[in-house]
C-alpha cells in the first residue's frame, strides 16, 4: 500500500545523542498542553456562540471578529519564531518568550470575555477583536518556542515520539477538561455574560499555572542547538517562508496539518450549535466533548505503540481514514439526532487522537531534514510557520461555519432570548459539523500520499 513506510531513525545525522528524558522533563514539557489546549480550544468552542447569542452580534460579522486576530498572527508568527531562534543563540533558551506569554495570555483571556453587553452588539464586537487579538499574540509568544522544543530536547527518534504522546495525552486530558469543564462552568454560573465572565477567570488561572511550569520544568532544561544568526531580522524572518519552498517534508506537512486544523476547528465551531439547536439541549456540548477528546486518553499509548511497528507516516494515514468515517456517520444528524450521535463523535476522536500525535511527532525530524538541506539549524522560524498555519486553520474553523449559517439563513438572539431557527438553519448544522471535516480531511490525505521526509528517502538507498 502507498502509505507503507521503513521510517527509521536515523544514525549519524548530526542529532543529540539518544537519551530517555526524565519524568520530570516529560511532563514538564507535556503540561504546556493544558495553556495551549485550552486556549486552542475554547475560543474555537464558544467564542462564536458567545458572539451571536450573548452580544447579539450577526453571525457574518462574528466571522469577522472570529477571523481578523488569527489573520494577524499569520504573519506576526513567523516573526516570533526568528526573534525565539535568535534569543535562543543570544542566551541558550528560549525561555523569555515563553515567559511574556504565560503571563499576558490568561491577562488577556479574560478580557476577552468581559465585553460591555449593555453597549450594545457593535461595541461589544469591537471589544472582543481587539482583545481577542492581543490574547492569540501573546499565545504565539508562548506556543512558537514551545512547538520548538522536542528538537532541543532529544535527538532520539522515538524518544520524540515518546514526549510528543505524553505531551498529547496531557492536551487530550486538558481539552477534556476545559472544553468540557468550560461551558459548564459558565452555565453554573448562570450562563450569560456573567458565566463567560467566570469561566474565563477559572480557565485562565489553570493555564497560566500549567504554562509556567513548563518554562520552567522543560524550557529551562533545552541544550539549544540553534546556529548563529544569519544577517538581519529581516531575512532570518524569511527562513520559515524560504523552508516551505525548499524543504519538500516540511511543505507536504504543513499543508497536511493546516487542512486538519480547519477541519476540527469547523466541529469545534458548530458543536455547541448541534448540542442546541440539532440535538436540543445546550448541555449536551459537555457529552459531545467527552465524546470526541476522551478515547485520546486510552487509544494514546496504541498509537505510541503503533508508530513503533509500523512508523509514524502509516500511523498519520490510518488515524486520519477513520476520522473521515466517523465524520460521514455523522451527517445523518441531519435526519436522525439521537443518542447514536456520541458514539460516531467518540470513533473521531480515536482518529483526532493520531492526528494530533503524528504531525507533531514527525515535525522535529522534518526540521533536522531542513537543518541538512540548509545547512543550520532554525527550528524556531519553521516553528513560526508552522504555528501561523495551525492559527489560520484553527481560525478558519468558525468562521467557515459561521458563514455556512448566515447562508442557511440562521437567525442570531441575545442573551436570555431563544431564536426559532428555520429548517435550512437546522439542516445546514448538522451537515457543516460533519461534512466539511470529512471533506477536508480526505484531501489532506491526498498530500499525505505525497509525502516523504528525508529520513524515509535516505533509509531507501
Amino acid at each position: 500500500m502507498w502509505f507503507v513506510t521503513t521510517e527509521k531513525p536515523m544514525q549519524g545525522s548530526g542529532r543529540r545523542a539518544a537519551g530517555r528524558l526524565s519524568r520530570g522533563v516529560v511532563a514538564a514539557y507535556a503540561a504546556g498542553s493544558i495553556g495551549t489546549g485550552g486556549f486552542g480550544v475554547l475560543p474555537g468552542l464558544v467564542l462564536a456562540y458567545y458572539l451571536t447569542d450573548t452580544l447579539g452580534v450577526a453571525a457574518g460579522i462574528a466571522s469577522l471578529v472570529v477571523i481578523v486576530p488569527k489573520i494577524a498572527d499569520v504573519l506576526v508568527d513567523p516573526l516570533i519564531g526568528t526573534v525565539s531562534d535568535r534569543s535562543s543563540h543570544r542566551m541558550g533558551t528560549r525561555v523569555p518568550l515563553m515567559l511574556m506569554g504565560s503571563l499576558a495570555l490568561p491577562l488577556l483571556f479574560v478580557l476577552t470575555f468581559a465585553a460591555p453587553v449593555s453597549a450594545g452588539p457593535g461595541v461589544g464586537a469591537v471589544w472582543v477583536l481587539v482583545f481577542f487579538l492581543l490574547a492569540a499574540s501573546a499565545y504565539s509568544l508562548f506556543q512558537v518556542p514551545y512547538i520548538a522544543l522536542p528538537t532541543e530536547l532529544t535527538g532520539d527518534y522515538h524518544e520524540r515520539t515518546r514526549l510528543v504522546s505524553v505531551r498529547i495525552a496531557v492536551l487530550a486530558l486538558a481539552i477534556l477538561v476545559i472544553g468540557g469543564g468550560g461551558p459548564a462552568l459558565r452555565n453554573a454560573a448562570g450562563g450569560g455574560a456573567g458565566g463567560y465572565l467566570v469561566m474565563a477567570v477559572g480557565v485562565s488561572a489553570l493555564m497560566c499555572a500549567a504554562m509556567l511550569w513548563a518554562v520552567f520544568g522543560a524550557a529551562r532544561r533545552t541544550v539549544t542547538r540553534a546556529d548563529a544568526p544569519v544577517g538581519s531580522l529581516l531575512s532570518q524572518y524569511r527562513d520559515g517562508f524560504d523552508a516551505v519552498r525548499s524543504t519538500r517534508s516540511f511543505r507536504l506537512l504543513v499543508i497536511v496539518f493546516v487542512l486538519q486544523a480547519l477541519a476540527t476547528a469547523v466541529m469545534l465551531g458548530g458543536a455547541q450549535y448541534l448540542a442546541t439547536y440539532v440535538m436540543g439541549n445546550e448541555d449536551a456540548i459537555t457529552g459531545l466533548f467527552a465524546a470526541l477528546v476522551g478515547p485520546a486518553l486510552i487509544i494514546m499509548p496504541l498509537w505510541y505503540r503503533y508508530s513503533h511497528r509500523h512508523g509514524k507516516l502509516r500511523g498519520y494515514v490510518v488515524a486520519s481514514t477513520v476520522f473521515v468515517v466517523a465524520t460521514l456517520l455523522l451527517a445523518f444528524a441531519a435526519v436522525d439526532a439521537g443518542a447514536w450521535i456520541y458514539g460516531a463523535v467518540g470513533l473521531a476522536g480515536v482518529g483526532y487522537a493520531g492526528m494530533q500525535v503524528f504531525p507533531l511527532a514527525m515535525l522535529p525530524d522534518v526540521i533536522e531534514d531542513d537543518a541538512r538541506i540548509g545547512g543550520r539549524q532554525r527550528g524556531g522560524s519553521l516553528s513560526g510557520i508552522w504555528t501561523a498555519a495551525e492559527t489560520a486553520g484553527l481560525a478558519l474553523g468558525p468562521a467557515v461555519f459561521l458563514l455556512f449559517l448566515a447562508s442557511t439563513g440562521f437567525v442570531s438572539s441575545q442573551a436570555g432570548e431563544t431564536a426559532s431557527q428555520p429548517g435550512s438553519a437546522i439542516t445546514g448544522i448538522a451537515l457543516g459539523f460533519s461534512l466539511a471535516p470529512a471533506a477536508l480531511v480526505a484531501i489532506s490525505l491526498l498530500v499525505l500520499r505525497a509525502y516523504s521526509s528525508e529520513q524515509e528517502h535516505d533509509d531507501r538507498q
